[in-house]
């Protein structure tokens, strides 16, 4: 039986708990119940296992480069698209439109209010999986 050794995958944050609030929009992960906003930690569990949550830690200074890491989201239900507005809606910001000129095939890729980068793929439903 395989057991996933990974058990969260971090962040540093300048604010734990807004941006943990930002990515719980994304992943539908919620926020850990004991977790309020000021604490230094905040955790988003995934709630199945085998899947990692997403630790948020607070650190004194803001992100200077670019991301050597960051996770691809491939939205459950909806088009890529009504997520890439819904997140902008949030407060993530456009870094780069990687979407083909026919709209169907490519990715976008958005920074959360901190500036980690993401990219947002076609859906589960534009991919013909559920």
């Amino acid at each position: 039986m395989f057991v996933n050794p990974v058990r969260h995958i971090t962040f540093d944050a300048l604010d734990p708990y807004r941006i943990a609030e930002f990515w719980s929009a994304v992943t539908g992960f919620p926020v850990h119940p004991d977790d309020v906003e000021g604490d230094d930690e905040v955790l988003l569990e995934s709630g199945q296992p085998g899947v990692p949550g997403l630790l948020f830690i607070r650190v004194p200074d803001t992100k200077a480069v670019k991301n050597r890491l960051h996770l691809d989201i491939q939205p459950p239900t909806g088009t890529r698209d009504e997520t890439v507005e819904r997140l902008i809606g949030l407060g993530a910001k456009l870094v780069d439109d990687r979407r083909d000129a026919d709209g169907v095939a490519g990715w976008v890729v958005l920074a959360d209010p901190e500036g980690n980068e993401l990219c947002i793929e076609r859906s589960a439903v534009e991919r013909g999986l559920v």
